[in-house]
């Protein structure tokens, strides 16, 4: 970034880096436990994606029966998805009937089963089961479209409708109101968790002394959200980055710096993520080239231009530096090519994509 941000006609960098480092799971000595019984959801999602492919050299998992995963958000409903479609693919595997993962997911495990005139009692499999802290209305798998009552009334119907899929189409169980309190080990493998439940008096979460009870589980997942990776020079605040403007993502100390999406948000959701780096981009770059007017069409048109004004301050000291030459700009694009060489990139991301799908 130092180097980045010295490069002559630089005005301002933009850290769209996402969230990649999984939020840490806050229980005593789980860390030590961790590919002993335990692990976080990105690695486990990285190996569910490649581990078929030819020469891959990742992690590699074992999907267990009766697995925990740790969570409520959309990536925990990922990582459940993802261990009952490898558990019943499996499965019938074994009975010598091959089926698609993709076709076991369009159809859902019982119509897929039904098709082969199986039911799941007959196959035996204990599934996954999410354990989230707060209630199932509450779980961060639908978004209200504003702050209004009756929206959040609906979104709170839609999470429970939800839910309710999730359970008759893949046979991913969800127990809500239940917190990890501490991890139950052989000494050498994590064998489960032992949570108490927990309960909203007031709309504040309040854990239920004496209600304490072990899970037994040779798999869990921690899905509890992602956080950006540290950066050198960047400053941080906790887990996050440090923001001395989080409405407009400038860094702390760092004029010109502005982070963006996953890196600023912290959320692990698509929709919030893409909102934020609409508004901020838009503003950085409608601000630096004078583009005040490039959004009058838009509905939100007026949210636009307000964070615009806050953000032209701050950019114009950026924009106060030396333009760059040609030769400076070309010097700084040769730096990019051979990074796109590096990574077999030829600027054609489609392409590129092509050649790199995962499964």
């Amino acid at each position: 970034l130092p180097e980045l941000r010295a490069q002559p006609g630089v005005a301002a960098v933009l850290l769209a880096n996402g969230a990649w480092r999984d939020r840490p799971l806050q229980l005593p000595g789980v860390e030590a436990l961790l590919g002993k019984g335990f692990v976080y959801q990105n690695p486990f999602v990285y190996w569910f994606n490649h581990y078929e492919e030819p020469g891959y050299d990742g992690p590699r998992f074992r999907v267990e029966q009766g697995a925990i995963v740790v969570g409520g958000g959309l990536a925990s409903v990922d990582v459940g998805k993802i261990i009952n479609l490898e558990l019943y693919k499996n499965a019938l595997a074994e009975r010598g009937l091959a089926i698609s993962m993709v076709e076991l997911e369009h159809m859902g495990i019982p119509k897929a089963l039904a098709a082969h005139g199986l039911t799941p009692e007959q196959l035996g499999i204990e599934g996954a089961t999410i354990y989230y802290r707060r209630r199932v209305q509450d779980m961060p798998i639908a978004f209200p479209k504003n702050g209004s009552a009756e929206q959040q009334q609906k979104t709170e119907r839609v999470r429970e409708k939800m839910v309710q899929i999730l359970e008759q189409k893949y046979l991913l169980r969800v127990k809500d109101c239940h917190i990890p309190v501490a991890t139950l080990s052989d000494g050498e493998r994590l064998c489960g968790l032992r949570f108490r439940k927990s309960q909203l008096e007031d709309g504040k979460l309040k854990e239920i002394v004496g209600s304490d009870y072990d899970v037994p589980s040779r798999l869990v997942v921690s899905s509890i959200g992602s956080v950006p990776e540290p950066l050198p020079t960047v400053p941080t605040r906790g887990e996050l980055y440090d923001y001395s403007d989080e409405s407009t993502g400038a860094l702390r100390g760092l004029p010109g710096v502005f982070g963006l999406g996953n890196v600023l948000t912290g959320k692990g959701n698509i929709h919030d993520s893409r909102d934020n780096a609409r508004d901020i981009s838009e503003g950085v770059i409608a601000s630096y080239l004078g583009l005040t007017d490039v959004r009058e069409a838009d509905p939100f048109a007026q949210a636009h231009a307000a964070r615009r004004a806050e953000l032209e301050p701050l950019v114009a000291r950026a924009a106060l530096a030396p333009k760059a030459t040609p030769e400076q700009l070309q010097a700084f694009f040769s730096r990019v090519f051979a990074r796109w060489q590096e990574l077999d990139y030829a600027g054609d991301y489609r392409a590129w994509i092509e050649r790199h799908r995962p499964r």
